[in-house]
């Protein structure tokens, strides 16, 4: 990809893909699959370095990160964990041949079996994983390390899944303090540090409770709890505090990072969907794409898809439809398959389980499909390297 160059990062059940929009946000041109094939959960790039990293894996692979720093004409893997294929290949020196296997030892053997999330900040990477532990690589994620202050969190032995398994699937830092990052997992809710990961808080409460009693789902709150299926959590640009999730039941801020949240669900047609951003200079213009329930199918209401969009943090939302299929539309779009760049206008995009890809240059006020029939989207990012 060119120096000025906008390219959207997908994460697929068949591989990661490129998505290049050249300077202009036009002519989208996809390439891949890229990572042989790995089932990518996530691809997130660095555009000052222009590199790429793609997480994911499985049971068969063990788990895994792709890096690139060619643009993602070359990629090399660092294992971490084993997978079902390790075991057949110790045991079958024609199938070890066949897949060219080498014994070698893995730093986190059995204990994950994916990479679920990834995040760059500050100089370095981390990586949430499933089951949810937190991983960190100083060295482009060439080699890896536990932040064991999260995973001794004193609540870890009551951390309960949600219907995707236990993942930690959200990864915030604060670009104005090192030492301050949030971390969402399903289904035990957003954890928050201030000294770099030594200490974790728990940070769940409802500072309006009394609007969410009645629901009977065990991913509901409860005492005082935002009830414990974060689906996805963005903080708000120019300030330490902000920030926005999608929970399994509504979505909701906290002006105070995560002390207490408050439900800004009103007005929109559904308490359920996945994905969340933010405006990269506004923090008050917030997107997100309702889903019909989680026991009704999961796709949009009335099967007419909208993405809906607040000006005023939540207070009032707007359904945005121009371009996006009106009838017979079942897709989903998942936790982390939605993103944007921070041009003017800025552009919002996401991906669906039915492999499109739609992208809005004008802030959401119009969609056009500018990819179609890739395998089943998990993420979309963007890494824009635009011309200074």
């Amino acid at each position: 990809m060119p120096e000025d160059c906008l390219t959207l990062l997908v994460g697929t059940t068949k591989g990661a893909f490129l998505i290049d929009g050249g300077a202009a946000r036009k002519g989208w041109s996809v390439s891949g699959p890229h990572c042989q094939g790995w089932p990518i959960n996530h691809v997130v790039g660095e555009a000052g370095s222009g590199m790429i990293w793609a997480g994911g894996g499985g049971e068969w692979f063990g788990a895994g990160v792709w890096r690139s720093a060619d643009e993602g004409r070359s990629w090399q893997l660092a294992r971490l964990s084993k997978g079902q294929m390790d075991d057949w290949a110790a045991n079958d020196p024609d199938f070890a041949r066949m897949i060219g296997w080498t014994e070698a030892a893995l730093p986190f053997a059995d204990r994950i079996t994916q990479i679920w999330s990834l995040h760059h900040g500050h100089g370095a990477l981390f990586a949430g994983t499933k089951p949810a532990r937190l991983l960190h690589s100083t060295d482009d994620g060439e080699t890896w390390s536990e932040v064991s202050g999260l995973t001794e969190h004193p609540s870890a032995g009551s951390w309960n899944p949600g219907a995707a398994g236990l993942v930690l699937h959200s990864i915030v830092s604060d670009p104005a303090e090192s030492r301050r990052f949030w971390v969402g997992i399903s289904a035990a809710g957003v954890f928050a540090t201030e000294d770099a990961g030594q200490t974790w808080e728990r940070r769940n409460r409802l500072s309006n409770a009394e609007s969410c009693l009645g629901h009977d789902h065990p991913a509901a709150p409860a005492n005082g709890e935002i009830g414990h299926c974060v689906h996805n959590l963005r903080k708000a640009p120019g300030t330490g505090t902000l920030l926005y999730q999608q929970n399994h039941h509504g979505v909701w801020r906290s002006a105070d990072g995560g002390r207490s949240w408050d439900d800004i669900t009103a007005g929109l047609p559904s308490t359920f969907g996945f994905p969340i951003h933010v405006h990269p200079r506004d923090p008050e213009t917030v997107w997100t794409l309702p889903l019909n329930g989680d026991m009704a199918g999961r796709f949009p209401p009335d099967a007419a898809a909208a993405v809906w969009r607040s000006r005023d943090g939540g207070q009032n939302w707007q359904a945005l439809r121009k371009g996006l299929p009106q009838s017979s539309c079942f897709f989903t779009v998942l936790r982390q398959a939605m993103a944007g760049d921070a041009r003017d206008p800025a552009g919002v995009y996401f991906g669906t389980n039915s492999g499109s890809v739609f992208a809005s240059l004008d802030e959401g006020e119009s969609w056009s499909e500018i990819a179609r029939h890739l395998p089943t989207i998990l993420s979309v990012e963007v890494l824009d390297r635009a011309a200074d």
